[in-house]
């Protein structure tokens, strides 16, 4: 497992035992790192920060070793992406730009080609089409959008697809909108790459079917704002954030609400709230309160990402989610 504790580093942690332990610590970045991706197949690990810098490491004699990744960005980087045959990369910015990065095998390094146009803001999340060609973004003014990430010297010539057939580099496939004022902050393709869903901070879940004329579906729930969201069949997808409970949602034409991963409402717990009086009776000399509150959650703060751990999009059986609570959970999604 690859992390960062808000800080500089990252950390590569080993499972053995039941018990966690520290392999390896990646120093290179100066800054707060801000984007993990894993390379399954080729097993290499991309990092980005707010250095402004990416990094790719390869295991070269059991220790992990960075390359250069040339990104020309002069605000942060935010947030990084491999795409599915993991011959590049995604990296969205700070500067309102996407960076595609492919290998420069005369130079030794990463070389990037930039998607700037209409991107109005930070970049903040991202998902690779699985035909490796497109790629779906979110950002703080408020948009999805789908654009062209084919790159002719890399890949080979794209298949038609749902979304549409020019697919220059850089292309705007579609731009969406909830018509409400959140920062889009998860994205997600489906396994068939026909459907995009995302959600935003005005507490809205969007999926946008390409197989229905890119029909776009809304709905703004009650629930408190979803920070990421994942397909785990062709039909349905989980959110999550500040609730802290992962729900899983159905699509059908419309979407609805399935069920939550987490029993919220546990009984164990009751015995754990605090009421006001309570609060009010523990007041020291210098009016602060010891008293400690616990959520009726496994998760006890915002839950920041969700990761697929063990199947796929087609077919999710565990989904893993992490926190600002500093807590990584696996859900058995069966």
């Amino acid at each position: 497992m690859a992390l960062s504790l808000n800080n500089d580093e990252v950390q590569l942690q080993s499972l053995s035992g039941g018990k966690w332990t520290l392999k390896e610590t990646l120093t290179d970045h100066t800054q707060r790192v801000t984007g993990i991706d894993w390379a399954e197949k080729s097993n290499r690990i991309v990092t980005c920060a707010a250095d402004r810098n990416a990094y790719v490491w390869v295991l070269e004699g059991g220790k992990w070793k960075p390359t250069l990744v040339v990104l020309g960005l002069n605000r942060a980087a935010t947030c990084v992406k491999w795409s599915p045959k993991e011959n590049k990369f995604a990296v969205g910015s700070g500067n309102r730009t996407v960076a595609i990065c492919s290998y420069d095998s005369d130079n030794n390094w990463w070389s990037s080609k930039k998607i700037k146009k209409p991107i109005r803001s930070t970049v903040t999340c991202l998902d690779w089409h699985p035909n490796n060609n497109l790629l779906a973004c979110g950002s703080t003014d408020f948009k999805a959008r789908v654009f062209s990430a084919y790159i002719k010297e890399v890949d080979e010539k794209p298949a038609p697809n749902n979304w549409g057939s020019k697919l220059t580099f850089a292309n705007l496939m579609g731009e969406y909108s909830s018509e409400g004022g959140g920062w889009v902050h998860g994205i997600s393709f489906s396994a068939s790459g026909d459907r995009l869903a995302w959600v935003g901070h005005d507490t809205s879940i969007c999926v946008v079917d390409a197989t229905q004329g890119l029909k776009l579906t809304v709905v703004k729930t009650e629930h408190l704002p979803f920070m990421d969201i994942t397909w785990i069949t062709e039909s349905s997808f989980v959110v999550a954030g500040y609730g802290c409970v992962p729900m899983r949602f159905n699509y059908k034409d419309t979407i609805t609400f399935a069920s939550k991963l987490d029993d919220d409402n546990d009984s164990k717990q009751a015995g754990k709230k605090v009421t006001a009086m309570d609060r009010f009776k523990a007041l020291d000399s210098r009016a602060a309160a010891d008293v400690e509150t616990s959520l009726n959650s496994v998760h006890q703060n915002t839950i920041t990402q969700l990761s697929i751990f063990a199947g796929g999009k087609e077919k999710c059986t565990k989904l893993t989610s992490v926190g600002t609570d500093g807590q990584l959970v696996i859900w058995d999604i069966k």
